[in-house]
């Protein structure tokens, strides 16, 4: 039987990209997400077909977490691979961020990526192998302004995913990081519509601190999809705590 992959925020556009890539991959996928409308419009997009099982899940909700997990490996069976893509954000300074909005953030980029990354990680610690891959953001390496809130929950996704990693290398199970950069998703159209279209963001605003994109282009879904497959698959095998920068050279990292 081939590979399963657990896969949340799946219907949006980067996690929408790597569930396609997935199933034309041979991998059968666990896609789940909490706008249900969204989940049913990708099944649709994708299906018919067995190697496809679409759920709807809050990330946030530990017991909702543990049961979609536990039914799909029932079903499906083993979990292979987990894809934590389920993001949200914000656009706003800090200093006008409420505790309300700051904690909503931080439940879906920080405490979804830990229960969904502790329910895997324990299933495949006790089988001896298995990949994760968190979808984190190079606004986790750089300050962005008013990205504070955002920023902060996809650094602190990225150091649970790597300690995770170290903390299960021993068992087989592999942990990595992909930060992407501006994508060409609905939640960057949204930031787009504040900035201008693409040339504002592949030009950098000295005004707002933020540099430029290097390679000129704004990337595409696929192009976070292709890392993630990467880093899941067995070519990836000696790869573990890694942080892999898709931004095209945006953060000056590499």
């Amino acid at each position: 039987m081939s590979q399963l992959a657990f896969v949340t925020g799946a219907a949006g556009g980067i996690g929408s990209a790597i569930t396609q890539a997935l199933l034309e991959g041979g991998t059968r996928v666990v896609a789940t997400d909490i706008d249900g409308g969204a989940l049913a419009r990708l099944e649709d997009r994708l299906g018919p077909t067995p190697d496809l099982r679409c759920e709807p899940l809050d990330v946030t909700d530990a017991s909702g977490v543990e049961a979609v997990i536990a039914v799909s490996e029932d079903e499906c069976g083993p979990i292979d691979w987990g894809v934590c893509v389920a993001g949200a954000i914000e656009l706003q300074p800090i200093v006008d961020t409420s505790l309300e909005s700051w904690n909503e953030i931080f439940a879906v980029n920080s405490v979804g990526v830990f229960l969904v990354s502790r329910a895997l990680g324990a299933r495949m610690a006790r089988r001896g192998e298995g990949s994760l891959v968190t979808v984190a953001s190079n606004a986790g390496l750089i300050p962005r302004v008013h990205m504070g809130a955002y920023g902060a929950s996809k650094a602190a996704a990225s150091m649970l995913t790597r300690t995770l990693g170290l903390e299960l290398a021993r068992s087989g199970v592999r942990c990595n990081v992909v930060c992407a950069g501006s994508t060409r998703t609905a939640m960057q159209a949204r930031f787009q519509g504040e900035v201008g279209g693409d040339e504002p963001i592949i030009e950098g605003s000295l005004e707002s601190f933020r540099t430029g994109i290097p390679l000129g282009r704004v990337a595409e879904p696929e192009d976070i999809a292709d890392a993630v497959l990467y880093l899941l698959s067995d070519r990836a095998r000696h790869i573990t705590m890694a942080e892999l920068v898709i931004d095209g050279g945006a953060s000056l990292l590499g």
